[in-house]
């Protein structure tokens, strides 16, 4: 490898892009942090990062996959990019797992293929064949890629797959859920504008969210926070299904604790957006709380659990006494 691969001149990324899968951990207990490290303890040259506050959360090293194809396009254009898309996952509290594949790619690249060493010290860079139609990925990579295109979900489904297959899970899970797919693109924000994000709910659990971020936000800060906004939408997506999937007014109240207690035990105490967020994505929350009100749906969904809960003990002990009274 020559002198120039081993220290690649600084590239400015023009778009970033990725999708995010978000699944409840297929075991019937949250592991603690030695299992959680064991699961996603990727690459033995690289430790898992841990952190317990405010909640815990494990996080893997990158790996890296190799890439040679086009690029999705809104218009069409053909676009072929080089390199090496990132994946990692992460952990929540033992018991949320999510895994993330992405890349950034520059304004512009050489004219032709080079050799694998000028790809391989540039982790998680695709460099186009000549110009890049950002405006044009962005808007392709968001809408799904086409057969020969470049398809990032595999890559993190492939990821998600190789934990979840690990000896320590039981796959005695205590709620049957389904996963969520968020896939994301970041662009810079025009010199006058400020940034924004753009959340959409599409068909069979896909997310869609277009960003325009500040010029030189690092494409992994742009993946956690795409994270947690996977993880929290999760959260409102796999409660309220929940709660619509149960006749709340039943006087069958064995199968609706069935449903409220796991509920209670596994997922209320994981709300906590914004955690972990660079302080210059954290504002972009803003916009979620204000339209659709992601947490005033989450009060409501965990108030209406803690409500029925109570009814319930209440009737519980009523019929208790009246029970006793009668064999007086």
């Amino acid at each position: 490898m020559g002198a120039q691969e081993s220290t690649p001149r600084p590239v400015r990324p023009v778009l970033a892009c990725g999708e995010v899968r978000t699944c409840l951990l297929p075991t019937r207990d949250a592991v603690d942090e030695r299992a959680a490290e064991a699961l996603l303890r990727l690459r033995a040259d690289e430790r898992v990062r841990v952190s317990r506050r405010p909640n815990r959360c494990a996080v893997s090293p990158d790996v890296l996959t190799g890439i040679d194809c086009r690029l999705p396009t809104a218009n069409g254009a053909k676009v072929r990019a080089i390199g090496t898309v990132a994946a990692r996952a992460v952990l929540t509290e033992g018991r949320v797992l999510q895994s993330t594949a992405y890349f950034a790619a520059p304004a512009e690249g050489p004219d032709g293929r080079r050799p694998w060493g000028y790809y391989l010290v540039r982790p998680g860079l695709l460099v186009p064949v000549g110009r890049l139609p950002a405006p044009a990925v962005a808007e392709g990579f968001l809408a799904g890629h086409r057969q020969g295109e470049l398809d990032v979900g595999s890559v993190a489904e492939s990821l998600l797959a190789r934990i979840s297959r690990a000896p320590l899970l039981d796959y005695d899970t205590p709620l049957n859920t389904a996963s969520t797919v968020l896939r994301w693109s970041a662009r810079p924000a025009p010199a006058d504008g400020e940034p924004s994000l753009r959340f959409t709910v599409g068909e069979e659990g896909l997310r869609t969210v277009a960003l325009r971020l500040p010029e030189g936000t690092a494409p992994a800060a742009v993946a956690g926070l795409c994270e947690d906004l996977a993880l929290h939408d999760w959260l409102l997506t796999t409660v309220g299904d929940k709660l619509d999937g149960v006749r709340l007014g039943t006087d069958d109240q064995a199968a609706v604790r069935k449903v409220l207690g796991p509920l209670v035990d596994h997922l209320l105490h994981l709300w906590m957006p914004r955690a972990r967020l660079e302080r210059v994505l954290a504002g972009l929350w803003d916009a979620l709380e204000e339209a659709p009100g992601f947490t005033r749906q989450w009060d409501a969904l965990a108030q209406r659990i803690r409500d029925q809960l109570a009814l319930r003990a209440l009737l519980a002990r009523r019929e208790a006494l009246d029970a006793r009274l009668t064999t007086r």
